[in-house]
């Protein structure tokens, strides 16, 4: 059985807040071409499958019982909305390009919790699942995840992959969809193996502008 929360008002409450402070914050564009920096909100498209990554207060009915993890075609869905965070140290200053290679942690928005995974098969592929885990954005060394791109940094243009540090598979969609509750939801887990399943772009979102010259040196970072 699945396990289905209760949190979703005062979820759009919060998202409606966040996207707020961070439009009257130090400076944040909605378009544009650009880098992904550390603090902004947005959405992750599959490109391959053509689904944004989701999550909901709705609990996996097998293997952790932790909150799931979708993709949804709708591109309109506030549940798919997710946070660029450093690691528990730091790491990712606001406005601070995302590094090719650096690892990051991604906070849905509405929950709080972040994306994770670990050795629990996935319901429907028997791939590894993939959870939202934490509280208030705070879980553990498994919910980070090293940004695989070409290049200095991560282009909003360009599609990456996200390469769990912890267990080293590939945030993936290979096409499988679920029943209800959450009918048509297609499977997000995690692969061995890099691949067309495994890359993702930045859709809609909030992006904080740099900091810093990204064109700079890595000392100067």
């Amino acid at each position: 059985m699945w396990s289905v929360g209760r949190r979703r008002a005062a979820g759009a409450s919060l998202l409606g807040l966040l996207l707020a402070l961070l439009v009257l914050g130090s400076g944040a564009a909605k378009t544009g071409a650009g880098f992904v920096t550390c603090g902004s909100v947005l959405k992750l498209f599959n490109t391959q499958h053509r689904v944004r990554l989701h999550s909901h207060d709705i609990k996996y009915g097998s293997g952790s019982g932790q909150q799931s993890v979708t993709g949804v075609e709708a591109s309109d869905d506030a549940n798919s909305y997710w946070r660029i965070r450093g690691d528990s140290e730091g790491g990712c200053p606001r406005g601070s390009p995302v590094r090719c290679g650096q690892a990051v942690r991604l906070t849905h928005v509405l929950t709080g919790k972040n994306l994770h995974t670990h050795h629990f098969p996935s319901p429907l592929s028997n791939n590894q699942e993939v959870s939202a885990f934490g509280e208030d954005g705070e879980g553990d060394d498994l919910d980070l995840w090293m940004v695989r791109c070409s290049g200095q940094h991560w282009e909003r243009e360009a599609a990456v992959r996200f390469q769990h540090m912890g267990t080293s598979v590939f945030l993936s969609v290979t096409g499988e969809q679920y029943g209800s509750p959450i009918r048509g939801q297609h499977e997000v887990h995690g692969m061995p193996s890099a691949n067309t399943h495994n890359m993702w772009k930045a859709m809609e979102g909030i992006f904080i502008k740099p900091s810093v010259d990204p064109s700079a040196s890595h000392d100067e970072l």
